[in-house]
């Protein structure tokens, strides 16, 4: 099962970006939406598919580390 999660772009260059998950940095397509650097975004199978307001995020956030303690 693949799930989105939310990261900050850290550096971008063309259609790809630096993705930062609490220090796990990954290389994901950022062609499909408008992002940049220091945004917060949500990723799925290595594609930004959404930019992320900070509200967003930390909800998400909190879902996951709720999930994580099942």
């Amino acid at each position: 099962m693949c799930i989105a999660h939310s990261g900050v772009i850290i550096k971008k260059t063309g259609h790809k970006a630096e993705v930062d998950f609490s220090g796990n940095i990954i290389e994901a397509e950022a062609g499909l939406t408008e992002c940049g650097v220091g945004d917060r975004v949500l990723v799925h199978a290595g594609c930004i598919i959404q930019r992320l307001t900070d509200t967003e995020a930390a909800e998400l956030d909190e879902i996951m580390q709720l999930i994580g303690g099942l």
